[in-house]
């Protein structure tokens, strides 16, 4: 390895790099396919494929079609995330963060969106409204135990590890 360590060393990109079959469906010809906007991009955008402009009030959910269908490897996801701008700009925010689309789902994707500001916003055709991310996922095997092994942790959650003992109620 030359003195390199395994963090040290850069990730062959063909490493990282998967096809995804992409399909625009009917009557959104004029919407672009999911993009990346720079090369160190994490997520591809998606595009609101809808025919009128809709106002999304704060508290209001509204399923957004993206116009577009994917065919994602098998043991890959492709994960929905919130766009940043929107989400500050805006306080546009995905209901169920990060939406998980399954590598045998082939149907269109559509994006769960509420907005969190008093401010109603406006989404148009073709506005960027979320990106996906392509991620390997691993599938488990269960192996039906008795018990558990013991840990530092333990049941402890919902914000056990950042609790103190000055303030229990934290």
């Amino acid at each position: 390895m030359n003195g390199e360590t395994p963090d040290s060393r850069v990730v062959d990109r063909a490493d990282r790099t998967i096809r995804v079959a992409v399909v625009r469906l009917r009557e959104n010809e004029d919407l672009p396919y999911p993009t990346y906007q720079t090369p160190g991009s994490a997520g591809a955008d998606l595009h609101a494929a809808i025919r009128e402009p809709l106002t999304v009030r704060g508290g209001e959910i509204h399923l957004i079609p993206t116009g577009v269908a994917f065919a994602i490897p098998e043991l890959w996801e492709g994960q929905i995330r919130a766009r940043s701008g929107w989400a500050v700009k805006h306080g546009l925010a995905l209901v169920n963060a990060p939406g998980t689309i399954d590598s045998d789902y082939r149907g269109e994707i559509k994006v769960v969106v509420t907005c969190l500001k008093n401010e109603p916003m406006t989404i148009k055709r073709g506005d960027r409204i979320a990106q996906i991310v392509f991620t390997p996922v691993g599938r488990a095997i269960f192996d039906h135990v008795a018990s558990l092994d013991g840990s530092v942790r333990g049941a402890g959650g919902f914000g056990h590890t950042g609790t103190s003992n000055e303030n229990p109620d934290c």
